[in-house]
């Protein structure tokens, strides 16, 4: 009997389906994005490989950015990715990571020689580009840049670097994961642009699990990457989507 009880112990566990892991993100090339219906990307990728580590099933999907975080909020194995770690967000998650590093540039045109920034003031000086809505466009206003005048909001990362290559802007605001990406795009080779003042580089890209995730999961999660960082296969898939 003892027997039996154990192989029905044994094959219940051995057959129980794995957590559900529903994770939801936004479309911002190349870390995650939508491309004919499929969902891609260096942060995608990475999640995908971690979670099948980890054991557990993967189902995302692609929303506006506050329908995103409002969701992995709410849903029970809800997950929100790519995800910037600030102490404002620290206990309304748990987290997974770092998956990578978030560096936002003021980018130049290479042979525009002419312009240099030595200091944030530097850039009163210039016209320049930014998305609009985003915190860079709030961190421009706050160092006292103006919309109309020295500060030019744009619809999206691709907008912003045509104006750059067409000099309808002198600078450019532009996370360096999407620049090198929207050169690519563009068939241009990368160094035809240059960084001239690192606008923000303090934080990273995480995973954010919901708060009711079991801690065990998250555990679970940080260990799998931890073996795919190790082995190489993060930096393989970073490789795809960067050259540094």
């Amino acid at each position: 009997m003892r027997s039996m009880l154990a192989l029905m112990a044994a094959c219940w566990f051995g057959c129980a389906p794995a957590a559900e892991l529903h994770a939801y993100t936004e479309d911002v090339p190349p870390l995650n994005y939508l491309d004919n219906g499929n969902v891609k990307g260096y942060s995608t990728e990475v999640l995908q490989l971690v979670a099948r580590e980890a054991g557990l099933n993967l189902t995302i999907e692609v929303l506006p950015w506050l329908r995103a975080y409002a969701k992995a909020r709410d849903t029970a194995g809800g997950l929100l990715y790519t995800v910037v770690r600030t102490p404002e967000r620290e206990a309304q998650f748990q987290w997974v990571g770092p998956i990578g590093s978030r560096r936002i540039y003021m980018y130049r045109l290479d042979k525009r020689g002419d312009i240099r920034v030595d200091a944030a003031s530097d850039l009163t000086r210039y016209r320049n580009g930014v998305l609009a809505g985003s915190a860079s466009a709030n961190q421009l206003q706050a160092l006292g840049l103006q919309s109309g005048q020295n500060l030019d909001l744009g619809q999206s990362d691709a907008v912003n670097l045509k104006k750059l290559l067409l000099k309808r802007v002198d600078l450019v605001a532009m996370l360096d994961w999407a620049m090198a990406w929207q050169m690519r795009q563009q068939r241009l080779p990368e160094k035809n642009v240059s960084p001239v003042w690192l606008l923000d580089g303090k934080l990273q890209y995480w995973f954010a699990l919901n708060p009711q995730t079991p801690p065990e999961q998250t555990a679970r999660l940080q260990a799998a990457l931890e073996r795919v960082r190790a082995d190489g296969r993060l930096q393989a898939i970073r490789r795809r989507y960067r050259d540094d």
